[in-house]
């Protein structure tokens, strides 16, 4: 069976390539997102497997379906870039990476709050240029501190547990509380009360109808002044120009961003020798208590090796014949 790869990185290759070698699948790797214009290319593969830019919209995938695809493996947890109703016409399974690997995301999120917290760029910038003073690199200690966790799936939940061990207090808001996470003294409140109560506020929830630019101008309002907002999971949560408007007047003091609400003609490609033509993302680059990455929180050994192989995993089902796990569709998530 042939499988089109779109928005191949050399790593992809690398990872998918180790999965695939005793399963033998014949993978075609394409470097373009998958677009209306670059749909054509996955003319004739049963599968096509797509990354978090990709586009599948319902014109997308009617061109898909009608040249041949009959599968949608995401190489992703989130699955808000597929027009899962279109999809479920059509007869097109959607099947995404669930949780490959939670502890990579929560880790890179409390290195974000330290790095912000103690200034460790700016510091490092400053020594290397021979600059050894140390004002305006005071921070707080993180001990008996209120943050808040906004969502407790898996990365949340690992986020939390970590910043236990730095002796903060946590507070988190999610429709469906852990009994796990309270018994370990995590209190589980409503989302205005981790705005208003919360120093430092992280987002792990994914983005829906109901969570698009949770973080507006009405939520900013609420919060403390100079609080620390982090967001690793997806970049449509904030709406960003209330956020800068934040920035601005001091109500944000902090904002670590791995995720950018239109990060996708900017992520994951070298762009250093041209000029950024997002002015909204080039007005947040200006701030000095602003730390961006672009969408590597994932970006581990242990990630890219499960992501690959739960991709083939759910390849291999539908190739076979039987129930593909991870499966999800306008109704329901299927786990694995």
């Amino acid at each position: 069976m042939n499988i089109a790869v779109f928005s191949t990185k050399s790593y992809d290759r690398r990872f998918l390539d180790d999965a695939n070698a005793s399963r033998g699948y014949a993978i075609d790797y394409f470097e373009p997102r998958l677009t209306a214009q670059t749909a054509p290319l996955a003319e004739g593969y049963p599968v096509v497997c797509a990354f978090v830019n990709d586009h599948l919209d319902a014109q997308v995938l009617d061109h898909l379906a009608a040249n041949g695809t009959r599968m949608i493996a995401l190489r992703s947890a989130g699955f808000n870039n597929v027009d899962l109703a279109r999809a479920d016409e059509l007869g097109l399974i959607v099947a995404r990476v669930p949780a490959y690997s939670p502890h990579a995301v929560a880790e890179h999120t409390v290195g974000m709050i330290l790095s912000l917290n103690r200034r460790i760029t700016r510091a490092y910038n400053r020594v290397r240029e021979g600059n050894f003073a140390l004002d305006g690199l005071m921070g707080f200690v993180m001990r008996g501190r209120t943050v808040g966790v906004v969502g407790t799936g898996q990365i949340g939940a690992a986020t939390a547990e970590i910043l236990l061990g730095f002796g903060c207090r946590i507070i988190a808001s999610d429709p469906y509380p852990s009994d796990e996470l309270r018994s370990k003294g995590i209190e589980y409140v409503d989302l205005d009360r981790v705005f208003t109560d919360a120093s430092i506020i992280t987002l792990h929830c994914p983005l829906t109808q109901d969570t698009q630019h949770m973080i507006d101008q009405t939520a900013i309002d609420k919060m403390q002044p100079g609080v620390m907002l982090i967001n690793t999971s997806r970049g449509g949560l904030l709406d960003t120009r209330a956020v800068i408007e934040g920035l601005k007047d001091g109500k944000i003091g902090h904002l670590g961003m791995d995720v950018y609400e239109e990060e996708e003609n900017l992520f994951f490609q070298d762009l250093s020798d041209r000029v950024i033509q997002d002015d909204v993302f080039a007005r947040l680059l200006t701030f000095p208590n602003v730390l961006i990455t672009g969408h590597q929180a994932f970006f581990t050994e242990e990630a890219l090796t499960t992501i690959a192989e739960t991709t083939l995993e759910n390849i291999s089902a539908f190739d076979h014949g039987q129930t593909v796990p991870n499966t999800v569709t306008s109704a329901r998530i299927v786990s694995g």
